[in-house]
């Protein structure tokens, strides 16, 4: 599977994953569905980001903080609009963009070389 291709798929799925860790904080309970598909379309720009960054660079540990910097950056800009809960956003959209940068450098395939 192509780097950016692996991306969005990782970012969507550990997205809506993320998403539901909303569960544990009760006083959003009743605003769950909405939030698990913000943090899937938010894990979905994270991952074409993160995608496109490692097709380019090869490096594992540079495309490592190039993911967590992108899905911390997201997950604060969310975090600053909801106006709270820093520390519940942020946390796991970091994990995501850690997990997504690790996974396109590690798993995704490489472009072909051009003859």
């Amino acid at each position: 599977m192509s780097k950016p291709l692996l991306g969005v798929a990782l970012g969507a799925i550990l997205g809506a994953i993320d998403g539901l860790t909303a569960w544990f904080t009760p006083a959003v309970r009743d605003q769950l569905g909405g939030i698990v598909v913000g943090s899937t379309i938010k894990g979905i720009i994270a991952g074409v980001a993160i995608g496109f960054f490692a097709k380019k660079f090869h490096s594992l540990p540079i495309g490592i903080l190039f993911g967590v910097l992108v899905g911390a950056f997201l997950a604060f800009l969310v975090a600053l609009m909801q106006g709270g809960y820093y520390l519940q956003i942020v946390l796991p959209g970091t994990v995501v963009g850690l997990i997504v940068g690790f996974a396109t450098q590690k798993y995704g395939r490489a472009p072909a070389a051009a003859n």
